[in-house]
């Protein structure tokens, strides 16, 4: 791959320190101001690499590498980096706690308004969002394994305090996080005859059936689902009248707490449970970022790690309740039916209100990939999503040129625009959240698809899309100021875009991160087996042991030093070969072939010998 993720990575990691740590102190803050989801961003642009690639581990500073320690200098040795980090992890916790001991999880200056005429409010600012819950829940994981790792090599009584204390922090913020997930859930039941549900069959029905039929195979491809709902008991999306033949749902994540979510029961010091103002109803990027974070909390390290206490472990239960029911439904929408076309792959895709975007398409193939991990897809199956993907990168002119005045620009400046139903109940205008990672974000699913693929050449196809949109975001890194070689700057690569971007946009820098993380740890997985390529070199292999048993017994180990050091070679060579040929098959083909080649050598020269004779 062109992408280079471990070389990419270590330059958006001198970029960071660069730009954010200044006269000893961590700067806070980009192009977009502070929020706690921003300054969460700015931090897990280090972290994730750190905790999710085993080659940028610097919880060990006896194992760090020495590249590590070069681009994160400025921060100390390889000693001092850690500590570094915890102070600045322990600053971040603090400054989103409240005084009462609540964590905050606002938008703050991510909230955006469509009239300036009309500003929000205080009290909208404040109010509490699912990005935060979802950042949090992964800056929190991360910290807690950071910490738990680091312990073992510090000795200091006051840094051993300092680390307890951030951990205790972390874990509060975590637990915190989880409830505000478990009240952010949300069901939208609607009736078939409804503006929702005319929507949603128009969207399955790719085989032009009959309304009533469509329903009937909706409804039976989503039973276990339904039935699932009465295991709901802890927060929102309860729900009891999906019993009705002529009635359908789609469940997610609402932006924030839902208005009447109940309050969930813990002992856990998640501090007050604000009273929640979204209506229960699911947006799609919002499901896919709680998804994601989810994920993290029943991940390998955190199972490894025991990040998680007892009751997390609850929370983490109930969640995952969720997690599956929302995967099952959206994979069972967007692969719905029995025809040649897949609702997934008539683009745009169209939510129930009636919106549609190439972005939501984006979205739901997320979702989908999911579900047909569950179900171990097919490479047929996980190919025509990556046909999708390459679809969304030609519309969205990511691999072509686009014209003047091109509608499909807006994906990446200003991006797409989410209407916040129910912020407005607290005074001031309705509050809307933009969203403009579609290329990052890209890259991130295509990496992640291929690296599922057994097809060789299917994967290789997705490896070069993955290419080409990195291409596409390399040119949109920002080339001057402190945040020169972070994100973002479209107009750089759409000269139809006129508004320029300066400072660093953490957003986007961190989804750029998640996508060359996803790409690291799928090229650090063995090579794919080509049952073709195994068969071709174990007769190879075949042969050069034939060739050699009789080069032994025609009396060659008898020969000179240099006789027996080819053939010590050959033996050596022989040896790996068989060893490796299940896993990697073309290397042990190569050292075949380079075996048969020493093999031929010496049965030349005897010739030789024999008739110069």
């Amino acid at each position: 791959m062109r992408i280079q993720p471990r070389q990419q990575l270590l330059e958006i990691w001198s970029a960071v320190v660069r730009s954010s740590w200044r006269d000893g102190r961590w700067v806070w803050g980009g192009e977009n101001g502070s929020n706690s989801i921003s300054d969460a961003e700015q931090l897990l642009c280090l972290l994730l690499p750190a905790t999710q690639v085993d080659a940028f581990n610097i919880d060990r500073p006896d194992e760090t590498a020495d590249e590590m320690i070069k681009v994160l200098r400025p921060l100390g040795t390889a000693t001092q980096i850690p500590l570094v980090l915890v102070q600045i992890l322990s600053e971040y916790f603090r400054r989103y706690t409240h005084e009462s001991g609540t964590p905050i999880f606002s938008g703050g200056s991510y909230f955006g308004i469509d009239d300036p005429a009309q500003p929000a409010t205080p009290q909208q600012r404040d109010l509490d969002i699912v990005d935060s819950f979802a950042m949090s829940v992964t800056l929190s994981l991360a910290t807690i394994g950071f910490v738990r790792v680091f312990r073992g090599a510090v000795r200091r009584e006051e840094i051993l305090q300092e680390i307890a204390e951030l951990e205790a922090m972390a874990s509060a913020r975590l637990s915190a996080a989880m409830v505000g997930l478990l009240r952010s859930f949300a069901v939208n039941v609607f009736d078939v005859d409804s503006n929702e549900g005319r929507a949603l069959i128009r969207t399955v029905n790719q085989a032009g059936l009959p309304q009533r039929q469509i329903v009937s195979q909706l409804r039976r491809a989503l039973r276990q689902t339904m039935a699932t709902f009465r295991e709901v008991l802890i927060g929102s999306g309860q729900v009891a009248d999906l019993e009705s033949a002529n009635r359908l749902f789609e469940c997610g994540w609402s932006w924030g707490i839902v208005n009447d979510a109940p309050v969930v029961e813990t002992d856990e010091p998640v501090g007050e449970q604000p009273k929640g103002v979204a209506h229960e109803l699911p947006w799609l990027y919002f499901t896919v970022i709680a998804v994601d974070a989810i994920e993290d909390l029943f991940s390998e390290r955190t199972r490894i790690l025991g990040l998680l206490n007892d009751e997390q472990q609850r929370l983490s239960r109930a969640l995952q309740l969720r997690w599956e029911l929302t995967r099952t439904y959206w994979a069972t929408v967007a692969t719905f039916g029995d025809g040649q076309r897949w609702p997934l792959e008539d683009i745009p895709w169209r939510t129930t209100d009636e919106d549609s975007s190439d972005y939501y398409t984006l979205l739901v193939t997320s979702l989908a990939v999911k579900g047909l991990m569950l179900e171990r897809g097919s490479d047929a199956e996980l190919s025509r999503v990556g046909l999708a993907l390459s679809e969304l990168a030609n519309r969205a002119r990511i691999t072509r040129r686009p014209f003047d005045a091109d509608p499909a620009l807006t994906l990446h400046s200003p991006g797409v625009r989410l209407t916040l139903i129910g912020s407005e109940q607290l005074g001031g205008p309705r509050l809307r959240w933009m969203v403009s990672e579609f290329s990052a974000l890209l890259l991130q699913r295509t990496s992640f698809i291929a690296g599922l693929l057994s097809d060789a050449e299917q994967r290789a196809s997705l490896l070069d899309l993955a290419d080409r949109i990195w291409d596409h975001l390399a040119d949109r890194r920002l080339d001057g100021g402190a945040g020169r070689s972070l994100w973002d700057q479209p107009a750089k690569v759409f000269r139809q875009i006129k508004q320029n971007q300066d400072g660093t946009s953490w957003y986007y820098t961190e989804r750029v991160v998640q996508g060359l993380v996803t790409t690291a740890n799928m090229l650090n997985r063995p090579p794919l087996r080509s049952d073709r390529l195994a068969d071709y070199a174990l007769d190879l292999l075949s042969e050069a042991e034939h060739l050699y048993d009789m080069e032994l017994l025609s009396g060659a180990a008898e020969g000179g030093p240099k006789m027996q050091q080819t053939l010590h070679l050959i033996r050596v060579n022989l040896r790996r070969a068989r060893e490796i040929v299940q896993d990697r098959p073309g290397s042990a083909a190569a050292l075949s072939t380079e075996v048969l080649r020493s093999l031929d050598e010496l049965d030349a020269a005897r010739r030789d010998v024999s008739e110069a004779g």
